[in-house]
């Protein structure tokens, strides 16, 4: 079964061009006419991919997609930005934003519709680990459930692992306490104190991991994310 794909467009026409070629390659649509029915609909449904003009009425589509990507429940929402050639700035604010592609109108539905393949696979591929990977003097084996530093295993529980495992996933990105919190715990709306469970398991993590401990870094007021690099 394909994705579903949330439309996000106040042109009529457009909207209903979409749907019938999204439909033809056996896409599931959802369309929402403003940005805040799109907020609603990205927050109910969770669709596969957004395609957010920056046009709409009310919020705008650059809030909006400030507004998911800030949002824990929303924030891995691929999104393609439908822009206007005079939208230059608006589309490399849109890409600092999160988005992960655009297109410029007026377009070719069946160019779009590959674009949104390309982006669905590429979330896929990155989504994707190795059984083992080694990083530093650090290697996990993801099919085992097993970590070592210098080659020494180190006894995480199943939180602490899965903690570890999401921020490598993450490639770089930072990573919200709330994030952490809603994929790992299953927290939604986290107060103050369960965000502090984050805190304390990240301090346990990095007390196991030792000289590798360096490659979780925090990042002031907002969360942590994992250091590839040397």
């Amino acid at each position: 079964m394909k994705e579903t794909i949330l439309i996000v467009e106040d042109e009529k026409d457009i909207v209903k061009m979409l749907e019938y070629n999204l439909k033809k390659e056996g896409f599931k649509t959802l369309s929402a006419y403003d940005g805040e029915d799109a907020l609603d609909m990205a927050g109910k449904n969770k669709p596969g991919l957004i395609v957010l003009d920056l046009m709409l009425p009310g919020i705008d589509g650059l809030e909006v997609c400030r507004l998911l990507k800030n949002n824990s429940k929303t924030a891995s929402l691929p999104i393609i930005m439908l822009t206007a050639k005079s939208q230059e700035s608006d589309k490399i604010v849109g890409l600092e934003l999160g988005a992960d592609d655009y297109m410029t109108k007026p377009f070719s539905p069946r160019e779009l519709i590959a674009r949104i393949k390309a982006v669905l696979r590429r979330i896929k591929e990155k989504d994707k680990l190795p059984e083992v990977l080694k990083i530093g003097d650090l290697t996990i084996d993801f099919s085992k459930i097993k970590v070592a530093v210098k080659d020494k295993t180190i006894e995480l529980t199943s939180k602490e692992f899965e903690l570890l495992k999401t921020l490598i996933k993450a490639k770089g990105r930072v990573l919200s306490r709330d994030y952490l919190l809603d994929n790992i715990w299953g927290f939604d709306n986290a107060v103050e104190i369960e965000t502090r469970t984050v805190d304390v398991h990240i301090r346990t993590l990095r007390k196991k991991l030792k000289s590798e401990s360096r490659r979780i870094l925090t990042v002031k007021n907002y969360g942590y994310r994992f250091e590839y690099e040397d």
